[in-house]
């Protein structure tokens, strides 16, 4: 909702607040926030708020750490967790600025807006809507984290635990803090759950995403359990991703959806989806940010491996969901392949800067591959020209590095900084030496 400051003012002296957190994501997704007493919110709201930045990652250096924050009237959203305490608590997400007035180009926020306004330059309104899967693990007497999942359900399963009351809490808390819950469900997985949320545009969407890990987590939490949004906690059954549906409006009106197309798709849409294949590999850096993202990114458990795109083949990268006939404005396609490790905001960003350059270079989809892609020979693939997502990390951030485009979107100071923690990470893994190196071959060998 929109308010103005007196009645932020308002509503907290109404509802008792004595804590403001005012958030921000740093480079890599992670929520991080400064907290006020409420005494100092309308000077918080007039002046804004001053921090270091130099401790914060992808932000500044320690020799130009002063930043502030400035609250989004819009995100105010009381801590429902807080409610009952004396320490009720009050949020604002905001957008990060440099001393000089000017915003900070390595604010994840800022760079999704400087994507979402080129399309908007451009006539189009970028609508996203992510399913964020995840697990919930048990904790022992000694607070512990298991090894295996909460549970053991299955697709749509019920009444198994409590689990299902689990869900139910996480959706009211979500509700009041102003997130539309529209379905909450297991998922296929042993402990691994979905509840989505109404599509939206991109930033507000982006900071719902935001919120939805949070959330979670703390409701998880007061349960003695972990909400964890790791891609491939467990080997050998599914991981975790983050499916995003997108479309473009213009006026009011879905600009993906063409009655006279055989798919129901306009030109503009199939030019969106091949700018994403195009660019998918140096995506797949921000949307698949772990080593273990690419434990999820294998053949089978559900997740795509292969660049195609299709109209029910869930095995593609990019699938158009059915619609329900005379319901246009529902036409969209759906990205299959980030995970909820991804910071939303660069997620978006890079996704929709893939798009619109398909679009501004007028690429050309191929046509859409129906059957099973998993079942493809590898001559097959070659045949038709089906390429791969990255395979490693390693690849993901190297291509990131020589592709203009997506790096553009990051920002070159982002991107620095981004490719040397992710260097640095990749190199940590590959000197490690597993359990599974050690049971195949120290015996042997």
């Amino acid at each position: 909702m929109t308010y103005s400051k007196q009645e932020v003012l308002e509503k907290s002296r109404a509802q008792g607040v004595q804590f403001i957190d005012l958030q921000f994501s740093d480079l890599h997704g992670m929520l991080k926030a400064v907290t006020i007493p409420v005494s100092k919110l309308a000077d918080a709201l007039e002046d804004h708020v001053w921090f270091d930045g130099s401790s914060i990652q992808g932000f500044t250096r320690i020799f130009e750490s002063d930043m502030y924050l400035k609250p989004d009237l819009t995100t105010f959203a009381i801590l429902p967790w807080t409610k009952k305490t004396n320490n009720v608590t009050a949020r604002f997400i905001c957008d990060v600025y440099m001393p000089d007035g000017s915003r900070f180009e390595g604010d994840p926020r800022y760079i999704l807006q400087k994507q979402v306004e080129r399309a908007a330059r451009l006539g189009f309104d970028y609508y996203v809507g992510p399913e964020l899967e995840f697990f919930l693990f048990a904790r022992n007497g000694d607070g512990e984290l298991q090894t295996l999942p909460h549970d053991k359900g299955g697709y749509f399963d019920q009444d198994l635990d409590l689990a299902a009351e689990v869900r139910c809490e996480m959706t009211h808390a979500l509700q009041e803090m102003g997130v539309d819950v529209e379905a909450l469900h297991h998922e296929v997985a042993e402990g691994q759950h979905e509840i989505n949320f109404k599509y939206g545009l991109a930033v507000a969407t982006a900071d719902n995403a935001l919120t939805f890990k949070h959330v979670l987590k703390s409701v998880a939490s007061k349960r003695g359990l972990h909400a964890t949004f790791m891609p491939k906690p467990v080997a050998k059954i599914n991981g975790s991703g983050m499916h995003v549906h997108q479309s473009f409006f213009s006026e009011g009106k879905n600009v993906f959806f063409d009655g006279a197309d055989t798919h129901k798709l306009s030109l503009l849409a199939k030019q969106f989806i091949a700018g994403q294949m195009f660019h998918i590999k140096a995506m797949n850096a921000i949307m698949n940010p772990l080593v273990n993202s690419y434990k999820r990114l294998v053949v089978g458990y559900e997740a795509p491996v292969n660049v195609a795109w299709a109209t029910r083949n869930r095995s593609a990268l990019i699938r158009i969901p059915r619609i329900t006939p005379g319901k246009d404005q529902a036409v969209r396609c759906e990205l299959r392949c980030p995970d909820p490790t991804a910071n939303p905001y660069l997620a978006f960003a890079v996704m929709l800067a893939a798009g619109l350059d398909g679009i501004e270079k007028q690429m050309e989809a191929p046509e859409p591959v129906e059957e099973d892609i998993f079942d493809f020979s590898p001559k097959e693939l070659e045949k038709r020209g089906i390429g791969f997502v990255a395979s490693t990390l390693k690849e993901a951030i190297d291509e990131l590095r020589d592709n203009p485009v997506i790096r553009a979107a990051v920002g070159e100071h982002s991107f620095k900084v981004y490719y040397a923690a992710k260097t640095a990470e990749w190199n940590d893994y590959r000197m490690q030496v597993t359990q599974w190196e050690r049971d195949r071959y120290l015996e042997f060998y």
